[in-house]
């Protein structure tokens, strides 16, 4: 029996989410097929030969997406066992299975769907059980033989050079309960961390294959210090010029300010940091843990180390007002970090999941309408008309300048133009000094935008 395992989208990256399964599966016996549908067309043939389908939906989009492929899937193979897993499958479990999974699996899938696959080479059907399992895993090696090669997916871009880009995670879930995280309905503060040695083999078969800088895609990658220092040591100590990048917490930049140092010297050019806002009052409604004062002490510390910073925001809320958007680009600008900013992040909109914690809040109760599950999400609208209609304008210009490859800062100053525009003059940064490229991955999306109207597009001949 055959099994298939599907990746809608992941970032820009080599989709770990295969690759894990697929190990464990073809460990176990199984013949499996990875499929990429953001680089490579699935066919009829690939589905109908199917017994075990499974659908990795690690994000908001990924979710989407498949959303839109699942009815194909089952009118292909209707016999076939649909299992969709990853962050958001529990959580959209009943719009998912009403587009055609048999059942959606959250946590540490890799067993589980093991053992579904066990049960059906036997010729049994498997109950249609959602889980979360969250059981401590002895992960494997992934096994990447099949997925399209690195030069297929997002690069590293600096100033004089472009590299293969490989994707790997010393951890999973995370510690932290931020309101807004889609993280937490499924980890709910916990961790698990993935076997050092695992690890390190997972970068050595991504170098042997190409790849030149590392992304780590753990939620948080200093949940747990002494895990992953000992991992970026002997990744220097055997690659000695491969970079990589890890997502780092405000709180957590300055609680270890003094491991910095050795993150630049083992080769960290860049920490993505879910920064999200300016604003110590919208911060505190995300249960972030940090005020726009740390966010200006965590730029010092990482400039200092010579550590380029990815921020993240959440732009546009039910409480950004004309006045907050105008002081979040000032604030941009001010602390220098109009390259560290991709164009869509001045577009994202607050998305409101099934389980999330925003819906503890009694103002968000009173705001949001029933869920929506086409869009994934709780409708609401920002009481000022005009905002809801500058975020659509915004993330049109972003993804007009990312197509045309304009310059952040020649966006940035466009923007400013657009805000003039919808919401009327305002205050301009005094001074916007000529900005520096940073390293940056050539995939400016981001896990928690809507979809674009081409990733809406699946590839299913």
């Amino acid at each position: 029996m055959n099994v298939l395992l599907i990746s809608t989208y992941e970032l820009g990256h080599q989709p770990l989410s295969l690759a894990s399964p697929a190990a464990w599966l073809r460990r176990a016996g199984a013949n499996v097929t990875c499929v990429d549908v953001s680089v490579t067309p699935l066919t009829e043939a690939m589905v109908a030969n199917a017994g075990l389908i499974g659908i990795s939906v690690p994000m908001h989009t990924a979710t989407r997406l498949a959303l839109t492929l699942l009815p194909r899937l089952r009118a292909t193979a209707p016999e076939a066992f649909i299992v969709c897993y990853g962050l958001y499958a529990p959580l959209n479990a009943s719009m998912l299975r009403a587009a055609g999974a048999d059942c959606c699996l959250g946590g540490e899938v890799e067993a589980v769907l093991t053992a579904i696959w066990q049960r059906l080479a036997a010729g049994e059907r498997p109950p249609s059980i959602d889980t979360i399992a969250l059981h401590r895993l002895d992960l494997i090696p992934p096994d990447r033989s099949d997925l399209p090669p690195l030069n297929r997916y997002a690069t590293l871009v600096t100033a004089t050079e472009m590299r293969y880009a490989g994707y790997t995670e010393a951890t999973r879930g995370c510690k932290h309960l931020c309101r807004h995280c889609p993280v937490v309905p499924v980890y709910n503060g916990r961790f698990r961390v993935v076997p050092r040695s695992t690890v390190l083999a997972d970068i050595r078969a991504q170098v042997a294959a190409g790849a030149r800088h590392i992304t780590f895609g753990d939620p948080d990658f200093l949940n747990g210090p002494g895990h992953v220092l000992p991992i970026v040591r002997a990744m220097h100590a055997e690659f000695p010029d491969v970079t990589y990048d890890v997502t780092i917490k405000i709180e957590h930049i300055l609680r270890y300010a003094h491991l910095l140092p050795e993150l630049r010297a083992t080769g960290c050019i860049m920490v993505v940091s879910a920064v999200e806002a300016l604003d110590d009052e919208i911060l505190a409604r995300f249960a972030k843990r940090h005020t726009r004062a740390d966010i200006v002490r965590a730029v010092e510390l990482l400039r200092a180390n010579d550590i380029a910073l990815n921020a993240t925001f959440v732009a546009f809320t039910p409480w950004t007002t004309r006045q907050r958007y105008r002081e979040l680009l000032i604030g941009i600008a001010e602390l220098g970090l109009i390259e560290s900013v991709a164009p869509v992040q001045y577009g994202l909109r607050l998305l409101i999941p099934a389980g999330s914690r925003l819906l503890e809040l009694p103002d968000v109760q009173a705001l949001v309408g029933q869920f929506d599950p086409v869009a994934l999400a709780y409708p609401w609208q920002h009481p000022d008309p005009a905002m809801d209609e500058l975020q659509r304008q915004v993330m049109a210009l972003a993804q007009a300048s990312e197509q045309c490859g304009a310059s952040r800062s020649s966006f940035y100053q466009r923007l400013l133009d657009l805000c003039d525009q919808i919401i009327g003059p305002g205050e301009r940064p005094i001074v916007l000094p000529e900005p520096t490229p940073i390293p940056r991955l050539s995939e400016p999306w981001y896990c928690c935008a809507e979809p674009s109207g081409n990733q809406l597009i699946t590839t299913f001949l």
